[in-house]
C-alpha cells in the first residue's frame, strides 16, 4: 500500500504529461503534479492513486444513514472513505474530508482483506464507500468490494455520479446498491456551484437503473433559493418518474450552513414537505425527507393501499410490516432488496 499505487484510468499525452481518464475533467499532469481531486498524481510519468489503502476512518452505521431505505432496512453497514473529490460543491457538508490536502486526514490504513474481515466480524451486512466520493478512489473501492463479495458482504456506493463511462462500468459492477447525489436539475447550478456538469450525472443514473442490477436511490439536498423552486423540483421529479421509473426512492434532505455557504439559511421543513408533495404528484411511489424529524417523510407506505410498511424514527425502525417484499394488506410488491 505505498503512495505509488498505479492508477488504472489514464494515458500518456503527446506533450509528455499524463491524462486522467476517470472523470470528465480529464486532468493533465506534468511530473509531480496532482489532478483536481488532489489524490491522483504524476509520479515518474505514471499516474498513481496516493490514497490506496489509506482511510479517513471507519464507522458502523444503519443503512438508512446512507440514505438507503429500500436496501435491507434495519441492517448495519461498515462505512469508510479516503480523501479528495472531483467536484467543488460550495455547500459540501463533508468538506473537511473531500477537500483535504493534509496527509493527517488519512489516519488509518487497511488492506481490502482487513476491511472485509472487520465488517464481517462486526456483523455488518454491507460495506459503504462514502464520506468522500468512491469515484476518486475507484481502484481501492473495487479491490475492497471484490474481497467483500468473497465473504458474502454487499457493497454500497454513496456517490455524486461524476464519472466517465468505462470506469463507471468497472466500479458499479462490484456494487449492489448506490445512492446518487443529484444536486440540482439546473445545468447552470452544476457549473457554478459544483464545478461539474448535470448531464454526466443523469447519464450515470440512466446507466445504473437501465443497464445494471444495482439498487439505486437518489438524494437531493435542497438549498433555499438555489434549487428548491416548484419549477425545478417539478422538472426533476418528472424526469426521475418518466426516465428512471416510479419505484426509484427519492430523498429530499435539509441543508445547513457549511463550508462556503455560511450565509444561506437552513432548509425549512415546509420546503421538504412541498418537494415531497410535488414528487408524489409526479408519480414517484417512495419519497422521503432527511436531516429533519418528519415521521411521514421517514415512513415507507404502500403505494397501493397506503398502509404504513416501515415506520422510522430517525434511523431507528419502529415498525416493519413487509411480507417477503410485498404489502401484507393488498399484496402489492414493494420495490427494493428485502
Amino acid at each position: 500500500m505505498s503512495e505509488e499505487y498505479l492508477a488504472r484510468y489514464w494515458h500518456d499525452t503527446l506533450d509528455g504529461r499524463v491524462q486522467c481518464d476517470l472523470c470528465p475533467r480529464g486532468c493533465r499532469m506534468g511530473e509531480g503534479q496532482r489532478g483536481f481531486c488532489f489524490v491522483r498524481k504524476n509520479v515518474a510519468g505514471k499516474l498513481v492513486l496516493t490514497t490506496y489503502g489509506k482511510t479517513s476512518g471507519f464507522a458502523v452505521d444503519p443503512i438508512e444513514k446512507k440514505p438507503l431505505n429500500h436496501f435491507y432496512p434495519g441492517s448495519s453497514v461498515y462505512s469508510f472513505g479516503t480523501a479528495g473529490c472531483n467536484l467543488a460543491c460550495r455547500f459540501c457538508q463533508n468538506w473537511e474530508i473531500s477537500t483535504s490536502r493534509r496527509t493527517e486526514t488519512l489516519s488509518a490504513r487497511a488492506t481490502p482483506a482487513e476491511i472485509a474481515a472487520r465488517a464481517q466480524g462486526l456483523g455488518c451486512r454491507s460495506v459503504a464507500y462514502t464520506y468522500n466520493d468512491p469515484i476518486v478512489f475507484a481502484e481501492y473501492a473495487i479491490d475492497v468490494a471484490l474481497t467483500c463479495h468473497g465473504l458474502g458482504l454487499a457493497n454500497v456506493a454513496v456517490s455524486a455520479g461524476y464519472v466517465n463511462p468505462s470506469p463507471r462500468i468497472e466500479l458499479f459492477a462490484e456494487m449492489d446498491a448506490a445512492n446518487i447525489d443529484l444536486k440540482s436539475f439546473n445545468p447552470g447550478f452544476y457549473r457554478r456551484i459544483t464545478g461539474g456538469h448535470l448531464e454526466t450525472v443523469l447519464d450515470t443514473l440512466r446507466f445504473l437503473v437501465h443497464e445494471t442490477n444495482v439498487w439505486t436511490e437518489i438524494t437531493t439536498l435542497l438549498i433555499p433559493g438555489l434549487n428548491d423552486s416548484d419549477s425545478e423540483l417539478g422538472a426533476l421529479t418528472s424526469w426521475v418518474a418518466e426516465t428512471l421509473g416510479p419505484d426509484i426512492p427519492m430523498h429530499f434532505t435539509a441543508f445547513h450552513p457549511d463550508n462556503r455557504m455560511l450565509d444561506v439559511p437552513r432548509t425549512p421543513l415546509s420546503t421538504l414537505e412541498r418537494a415531497r408533495r410535488l414528487a408524489l404528484g409526479a408519480g414517484l411511489n417512495y419519497v422521503y425527507t432527511g436531516n429533519v424529524r418528519h415521521l411521514p417523510g421517514a415512513t415507507t407506505h404502500c403505494p397501493g393501499c397506503q398502509q404504513d410498511l416501515i415506520v422510522r424514527d430517525g434511523y431507528a425502525i419502529k415498525l416493519k410490516a413487509l411480507s417477503a417484499g410485498a404489502c401484507p394488506g393488498c399484496g402489492q410488491v414493494i420495490a427494493g432488496r428485502w
